[in-house]
């Protein structure tokens, strides 16, 4: 037996099966959920209960970030959706019609995470539209984290489903 053959043997590289997916997966919805268009909710949560200081350094990183991704979307907005979607469904297409589990295993985690894009691009046009005042900017960046963690929840929830029916029919006996 080769070396390569023993470490494929030890190590399952089936991604449904592998602790390190599951753990990568805890991961990325960890941070996800913590960064609120690119702000650390805990400078939200700080903004809220101290005012003063961190009210400005809390509209001074809101600021930087919506301006960031505005300009990332007007100067190459259409691009990178153009590379999103031909990348999404080269993913999808491996996934599902040729039954490559790694890639249905990072399709189970992109879609979702294009989701959140797109609703961080959303908040941060309304916030560059808006101007919205400090307890009001609390509120929203608050909101959003929520349904963010939301569509967390949903995803790891449909992930393990399919991640179980995955491993219930890979596995020998059945």
């Amino acid at each position: 037996m080769t070396l390569t053959q023993t470490i494929f043997e030890v190590i399952d590289m089936r991604s449904f099966s592998n602790l390190w997916f599951w753990i990568m997966l805890a991961l990325i919805w960890s941070m996800t959920s913590h960064r609120v268009i690119g702000v650390p909710f805990d400078m939200v949560a700080r903004a809220r209960r101290f005012g003063g200081q961190s009210e400005r350094d809390l509209l001074d990183l809101v600021r930087i970030n919506v301006n960031r991704m505005l300009h990332l979307a007007h100067v190459a907005g259409s691009w990178l959706i153009g590379l999103m979607a031909f990348g999404l469904s080269s993913l999808v297409l491996l996934a599902f019609w040729y039954d490559v589990e790694f890639a249905q295993a990072v399709v189970l985690i992109a879609i979702p995470l294009c989701l959140v894009t797109l609703m961080r691009f959303a908040m941060a046009r309304r916030i560059a539209a808006e101007q919205p005042d400090v307890q009001a900017l609390c509120k929203r960046l608050a909101r959003h984290r929520f349904w963010v963690q939301v569509i967390g929840m949903i995803s790891i929830f449909v992930t393990a489903m399919y991640g179980m029916y995955q491993n219930l029919s890979v596995a020998p006996g059945f």
